[in-house]
């Protein structure tokens, strides 16, 4: 009985925290849509959001523009502050934090040696099926970018 009211709260907990929250789910990049104004954009790119326990983890996955497979996997307080880096196929960023600003806006900040070297300002759409994300800094493939990206959901 115990342990069925244990799972009981951490579902509940789980759906509090993340169950209306319009940002967890796939995002792929729509890259007609997106402008980079330096870099490259990526062949493609998705990006996976999701609430474990009491943070948003986030794994994004894709290919360069030179062919180049990427990862950055990250887990951040749900609510804001300093989360971890759980693996990546880049070593830009050593720490990561994020800020919730809203119910349809966050914002996170990739670090190296405890300098900020990456910043993405993200905003849901009314209709919450578009991501639109404004970042810049350094790439996972350590070079300079500034985009304003365009996500569409897919699940």
């Amino acid at each position: 009985m115990f342990g069925a009211k244990l799972v009981l709260m951490a579902a509940a907990a789980a759906t509090s925290l993340g169950g209306a929250d319009p940002f967890i789910g796939r995002w792929k990049l729509n890259v007609a849509k997106s402008r980079y104004v330096t870099g490259s954009a990526p062949r493609e790119q998705v990006e996976t959001l999701s609430v474990e326990g009491a943070n948003l983890r986030v794994q994004v996955v894709g290919t360069t523009a030179d062919g180049v497979k990427t990862l950055v996997s990250y887990r951040v307080p749900y609510e804001g502050g300093v989360g971890r880096m759980d693996s990546e196929s880049s070593s830009a960023y050593d720490g990561i934090s994020g800020k919730l600003l809203g119910p349809k806006e966050r914002e996170i900040s990739r670090l190296k040696g405890g300098k900020v070297v990456f910043t993405a300002h993200a905003e849901i759409s009314v209709d919450g099926r578009t991501l639109t994300v404004a970042s810049k800094g350094v790439s996972p493939a350590g070079t300079p970018v500034e985009a304003h990206q365009i996500y569409e959901k897919i699940d």
